[in-house]
């Protein structure tokens, strides 16, 4: 009997027979991205056992590395950074004896936006959600008794990633540093600022131009270095399902590597430095085959778009940070119990660099002790649960492996749809992107209203009493005039003639075609502020106002 006659057997008279007589918990199993889940999968499910490979080789479906985490492990790096850049220092060098092996920054809105912190649109925000960082000697402090030249560090900066690097670079030179052994990345996609997350400055073309000048330099000048990380995440977080998250980060993705290239610069010099990062959210097998997915598409992408010759150019690397939309302000210690099977997901997944999310994100900014505890989840993961012991142990699953294909499928026709449009650029200007992410977020949230996409603690389970014990924790105020008055010291002491000088060559340079990021950091190096810097840029380009699209 062929194999198809056997499952249509067992469906028939085993099957169908059971839950004849009990009932199953609902009429249809659909995943997060709404893909209707059927009760058994078969080596008829998998199209195409080729396309799976094997790790370390094209198409790199199952690892980018031949023995992944047999290896060493993912880097744990938890993204961390409030107030002034004394406690930010304080809080990095804590994680990093609590196990911490990479550091990741979180920066106020101010500094996000090109903002000093005497600005008066900036004064409320000042160190409230990431450390205010304003001046090259504020990095030095945050970096104080931290060797750069052995750790990595990744920033979550965008809109003035090219002067947060500047300010890197500086600080390690005032060591006497090279800048060519600097490890670590910047955010630097705007693409995903005008899709979900809204922290732009510039019109999306100059915007362009600036995370290209960025690309260009780093490989020329600070060749271990991510000059960007293509962010999923955002995309993820503002409520789009899975397949969208995949589909948007690689247009994005496209975009980028195709206007670099449009420089005149091979694609096999740059490709190799760009990395990417998405969500990991609580369906474990969604989450594995999404992550499989991207990566087997990136590689087609990559070879057959830009004809990459080398499989390092081919290679999605990718750091996650567990869901925190997922997580409930109701009993938030439950939340530890989500990212762990987040970070489970993303390790099954095949993550090179990992954040799990502090069970109190709900309430506040991650206390210590919080923060600790989401190291240990990793470090639990990693040498208690033998899931690093075998590369891609769910590998050949046929349901896995059919949902990679089926996720990936959806991907592609999300993907053409962009390209007809003229790329990702002109499918922001159409509103494309944007439409699509609020109506999964409005399907997304039906379902939890409605009771099928259950949210425990939340639409079940819920316990008004419930008493917690979280430590919630806050942000000193008065950390702001202590940040303030240290900016007003900077501007006193420093060779205002060299700064006008620098910003004046940054202005023409902006006016011009020249790549900026020396200009930047030639203004960071003469005392120019993140506000001085931003604010000359945005006398030449002009702000952004978004369309209102309904």
């Amino acid at each position: 009997m062929d194999l198809d006659e056997k499952i249509k057997e067992w469906d028939e008279n085993v099957y169908n027979k059971w839950i004849s007589k009990r009932k199953e918990r609902k009429a249809k199993f659909v995943t997060p991205s709404d893909i209707e889940v059927r009760p058994l999968y078969t080596p008829l499910d998998v199209k195409d056992f080729d396309s799976v490979g094997f790790p370390g080789e094209y198409p790199f479906t199952r690892g980018i590395y031949p023995n992944m985490y047999r290896g060493r492990i993912w880097t744990i790096r938890q993204y961390a950074g409030f107030g002034s850049s004394e406690d930010t220092n304080n809080r990095f060098r804590r994680l990093l004896e609590a196990g911490q092996t990479g550091l990741s920054m979180a920066f106020d809105l101010p500094t996000q936006l090109g903002l000093d912190p005497d600005q008066e649109l900036a004064y409320t925000e000042v160190g409230v959600v990431g450390v205010s960082m304003f001046h090259w000697k504020e990095m030095d402090i945050v970096m104080n008794s931290i060797p750069l030249d052995k750790v990595s560090t990744s920033m979550t900066i965008n809109a003035t990633a090219q002067e947060l690097l500047s300010m890197y670079i500086a600080t390690a030179e005032s060591r006497g540093i090279d800048k060519k052994v600097l490890d670590g990345t910047v955010q630097n996609d705007i693409l995903k600022e005008y899709i979900a997350r809204k922290n732009y400055i510039y019109p999306p073309e100059s915007s362009m131009r600036y995370a290209i000048d960025l690309i260009e330099y780093s490989y020329k000048n600070v060749p271990k270095w991510h000059p960007i990380s293509i962010s999923g995440y955002h995309i993820r977080e503002a409520g789009a399902d899975a397949v969208l998250e995949v589909a948007f980060t690689l247009a994005d993705g496209i975009e980028y590597v195709r206007k670099t290239a449009e420089r005149g610069i091979p694609v096999d010099d740059f490709a190799p430095t760009l990395s990417f990062f998405f969500a990991g959210y609580t369906n474990v097998f969604e989450e594995v085959a999404k992550f499989r997915a991207a990566r087997r598409m990136w590689a087609k992408i990559m070879k057959e778009m830009f004809n990459a010759k080398k499989a390092d150019s081919m290679s999605l690397k990718f750091h996650t940070q567990t869901g925190g939309a997922e997580l409930t302000a109701q009993q938030p210690e439950i939340n530890i119990i989500r990212t762990t099977l987040q970070a489970l997901a993303a390790v099954l997944g095949g993550t090179q660099s990992l954040h799990v999310n502090s069970y109190d994100e709900a309430l506040a900014l991650p206390s210590e002790k919080a923060a600790k505890i989401a190291i240990r989840v990793q470090q639990i993961i990693a040498h208690e649960s033998g899931v690093t012991e075998t590369v891609d142990p769910l590998g050949g699953s046929y349901y896995i492996e059919w949902l990679t294909d089926e996720i990936e499928e959806r991907a592609w026709k999300v993907i053409d749809r962009i390209e007809s449009m003229g790329g990702m650029m002109k499918a922001i200007d159409r509103g494309y992107p944007q439409a699509e992410i609020a109506e999964s977020a409005y399907r997304i949230q039906k379902r939890i209203e409605e009771g099928d996409m259950v949210k425990i603690g939340v639409n079940m389970s819920y316990e008004p009493d419930w008493i917690g014990t979280t430590e919630v924790f806050r942000v000193n105020p008065s950390v702001r005039e202590r940040i303030i008055q240290r900016l007003k010291s900077y501007k006193e002491n420093r060779d205002q003639m060299k700064v006008r000088d620098s910003l004046n060559s940054l202005r023409r340079a902006a006016e011009g075609n020249e790549n900026l990021l020396p200009y930047v950091l030639a203004s960071i190096k003469s005392g120019s502020t993140v506000g001085e810097i931003s604010g000359t840029l945005r006398e030449v380009w002009g702000e952004y106002r978004e369309a209102i699209i309904f």
